[in-house]
């Protein structure tokens, strides 16, 4: 899976994947979006512009790339990143941040979200199963969202802890 945004963007691409603890309409999704278009279009690291875009997928998840190729980005220009989504946060009630969430879709397909004790509780009571379609936020390479390791059964991914 590549998002047409990321289409002509080396496999080293650096990515960082957010998912939003609820689901958001189309003015809060536009909103978001625009703030953080208006982020990447002046981003830098030291300087340098870097070449960036984003992609919103599944309503739920915001993909941030960066080509290192090209530049890559410091800790201050994450820092920056990440304060752009700590307003977002604010100004609507709404959370991108933190990792600790496991992302997977129910048996109506529709995403959730849970902790890592509340989901190893549903494996444990058949809630989900090795076969559960799970979400990988923690991949960093755009070539791993193109090899298809952010979505897929659980049993494919770090998330098979929870079933043994």
């Amino acid at each position: 899976m590549t998002p047409a945004e990321f289409r002509s963007f080396p496999g080293s691409t650096r990515i960082w994947i957010f998912g939003a603890d609820r689901e958001l309409d189309d003015r809060e999704s536009a909103e978001i979006l625009t703030g953080v278009d208006g982020f990447l279009r002046n981003w830098a690291a030291h300087g340098v512009p870097l070449h960036a875009a984003r992609s919103w997928c599944h309503d739920r998840f915001l993909i941030v790339g960066a080509d290192t190729e090209a530049a890559a980005p410091s800790g201050c220009s994450i820092d920056a990143l990440v304060g752009v989504l700590k307003e977002m946060e604010v100004r609507f009630g709404v959370r991108f941040l933190g990792n600790e969430a496991v992302w997977y879709r129910d048996a109506r397909d529709r995403i959730r979200k849970a902790s890592r004790p509340e989901f190893r509780g549903l494996a444990k009571s058949g809630g989900v199963t090795p076969a559960s379609v799970v979400f990988d936020n923690s991949i960093t390479e755009l070539s791993e969202l193109r090899a298809g390791r952010w979505e897929g059964p659980a049993r494919d991914h770090w998330h098979s802890v929870f079933f043994d």
